[in-house]
């Protein structure tokens, strides 16, 4: 047998090691590529391949009580920090090497002790960087399968109709999930103020009556489900009926451990692409997690767009025979949707005031934090609320925008412009505004200041980034 001969210091078939990690980023490089220039490439993909990632990996990571996801973003962070450092160190080490033939003459012995700890530190550098590269591999793959491409996919109204206007159930007449819906009279529509001013006054009055309808105990606190999380799962599988995306396995959301510092950001809930968790806020005001847990439940079902989220958690939870969560639903709307008309109407105060009015009720729960839950997240804050806030928006406009939302976290608000798809034509709007104008006004919800409104706009604009 005859053996080929190598160079020294170079092992045989070092390059093969190179074949596997290469041809992964290589799949991923592809696939993203598909995702961004074909549509129907990943519609497929979310219809057919991504459920199985549902069923198999998110039901793995239920088995844990906690949130996985926030574990693994921890474990990278500090995973990042010790590659930075340890490239610092891998780096005095090669330059250190490059003196050992000065070194060794000089100190002998010495000189030798010294190279081989210095040896033994890059190895250790070395074997470091091979982990880290795996894993940061792997990120990207997850990511590309769970995030990257889902969020390229046709919109919500494209595959579904699901918002058409004028008929019932969502559908277009002779369609359905299936069939898909041809809308591009809907998606080309431009809305009148009028048309905004008229839902927004319907989206109040509706808030308003479920304030007021909503089960509560004796000191007024809204009582609520005792099985909220299997109720929710049970309104978003009720909705996949309708949005065929929506329907299948739902894992248990789980409570965010740092749910201090995710208050910092503004955030109710998060959804984790690498660990397919629905995770929510713990400390937020409780009326907030019906509409939030089914937003989140939306992601999970490959709807990355926010404001398609935030239509789908509103859908949900307006749909449930419990009025919790319809009173929960119409909630998370409300800011957008107010904010808008405000705009609309140049932040006329007067014009703002002669509209229905959010009632006392509705603007004390319509908050993110009580006082008290904020106090104690500013007292344990280890960075300023501000900066963590500041550097959340950022990261967060970064993101959307790499993944085709080029107004960034602008895109919450488009939800209103959903809005105003799914109710045009609705009979329910013209039947609710006549049935309350014929009701005498209340002095006490119509005796609003400018400066309480003034007040109360600053409060809504401060929530309107909090998925």
């Amino acid at each position: 047998m005859w053996r080929k001969d190598f160079q020294p210091g170079r092992r045989p078939g070092g390059g093969k090691r190179y074949l596997l990690p290469g041809g992964l980023w290589i799949l991923v490089v592809v696939l993203n590529i598909l995702a961004w220039k074909s549509k129907a490439f990943c519609d497929f993909y979310v219809i057919h391949i991504y459920p199985l990632w549902v069923n198999t990996y998110s039901r793995a990571m239920g088995i844990f009580s906690f949130s996985v996801g926030e574990m693994m973003v921890i474990a990278g962070a500090v995973l990042t920090a010790a590659a930075i450092l340890l490239s610092a160190v891998y780096g005095a080490a090669w330059i250190f090497e490059k003196q050992r033939d000065t070194l060794r003459p000089i100190g002998g012995a010495k000189a030798d002790w010294k190279h081989k700890n210095r040896n033994g530190i890059r190895k250790f550098c070395k074997g470091y960087f091979v982990v880290y590269g795996w894993i940061f591999t792997g990120v990207a793959i997850v990511m590309t399968l769970n995030c990257f491409i889902p969020y390229h996919c046709s919109t919500l109204e494209e595959k579904y109709g699901i918002l058409c206007r004028g008929t019932e159930g969502g559908f277009a007449e002779g369609s359905s999930a299936e069939e898909g819906f041809a809308v591009i009279d809907l998606l080309s529509r431009e809305y009148t103020l009028e048309e905004l001013i008229r839902l927004r006054d319907y989206v109040v009055i509706k808030t308003n009556e479920l304030a007021e309808l909503v089960e509560r105990d004796e000191n007024g606190n809204i009582i609520y489900p005792e099985d909220m999380e299997g109720e929710l799962i049970a309104c978003m599988q009720d909705l996949g009926g309708e949005c065929g995306q929506l329907a299948g396995y739902y894992p248990r959301p789980k409570q965010l451990t740092f749910s201090g510092f995710f208050s910092q950001q503004k955030m109710k809930g998060y959804f984790f692409p690498f660990s397919m968790e629905v995770n929510y806020n713990k400390l937020m005001h409780e009326i907030n997690r019906p509409a939030t847990i089914c937003h989140e439940y939306a992601h999970l079902k490959g709807f990355m767009y926010e404001e398609e989220a935030n239509m789908i958690g509103f859908l949900a939870c307006i749909r449930s025979s419990d009025l919790t969560f319809q009173y929960s639903g119409y909630l998370s709307v409300l800011n957008y949707i107010d904010n808008e008309f405000y705009k609309a109407i140049g932040k006329n105060k007067e014009i703002y005031l002669s509209h229905v009015n959010i009632s006392p009720r509705v603007r004390k729960e319509n908050i993110f934090l009580e006082k008290d839950a904020w106090e104690k997240v500013e007292a344990r804050a280890v960075i300023s609320t501000e900066v963590v806030d500041k550097v959340s928006d950022k990261l967060s406009e970064t993101s959307m925008v790499l993944n085709g939302v080029e107004d960034g976290t602008l895109s919450y608000t488009r939800v209103v412009g959903l809005l105003l798809h799914y109710y045009d034509g609705s009979p329910e709007v013209e039947e609710t505004l006549l049935r309350v104008q014929a009701i005498p006004a209340d002095p006490e919800t119509t005796s609003e200041t400018p400066s309480k409104i003034t007040s109360v706009m600053n409060t809504i604009e401060v929530q309107e980034n909090t998925y």
